[in-house]
């Protein structure tokens, strides 16, 4: 078996590579140190198209498969470890998810924000009784204003900028 890059994902390797070296790993430290979210950067890799790297093209993606996303996962990873991670939950845990099982509506309104790097997705599942038990959870999530069960912790959207 061959487990060695295409011409692709040698090209796709080669742009984020360099990308971190100048826009990562300068700042690795300060932005540890200073316990910095760097949402800039995040904006910046969703105009390479980084941020929605599974997303078809009509929604906004670069509409790339898993050997891409691999490619630029392990890539960005191997400057900072941390940042490699957030793509990965952006684009696997929130964006895909979105993209699976979503319905059209969903889709069209949050999909192409977040393949743009105009919204920065997550994936809450750790809870302060129950670690990564999602069965054992207890948050429930509720519309401002909706009436239902007490929740023991409200979920919201955070939109950055």
């Amino acid at each position: 078996m061959n487990f060695d890059y295409s011409e692709t994902q040698t090209m796709i390797a080669q742009s984020i590579r360099d990308f971190a070296e100048k826009n990562i790993r300068p700042y690795i430290m300060e932005w540890d140190e200073a316990q910095i979210f760097p949402v800039p950067l995040f904006r910046k890799l969703g105009v390479m198209g980084f941020m929605g790297i599974l997303v078809p093209e009509d929604l906004g993606g670069s509409g790339l498969g898993y050997h891409e996303y691999i490619t630029i996962i392990e890539e960005i990873a191997k400057v900072d470890p941390s940042i490699g991670l957030s793509v990965a939950a952006h684009n696997s845990l929130c964006t895909n998810h979105i993209l699976a099982f979503g319905n059209e509506e969903q889709k069209k309104k949050w999909i192409p924000k977040l393949a743009t790097g105009e919204h920065i997705g997550a994936w809450g599942l750790t809870e302060h009784d129950t670690g990564s038990d999602a069965g054992g959870m207890n948050t429930t999530a509720l519309r401002e204003g909706e009436v239902g069960l007490e929740p023991s912790y409200m979920c919201q959207l955070i939109r950055f900028g």
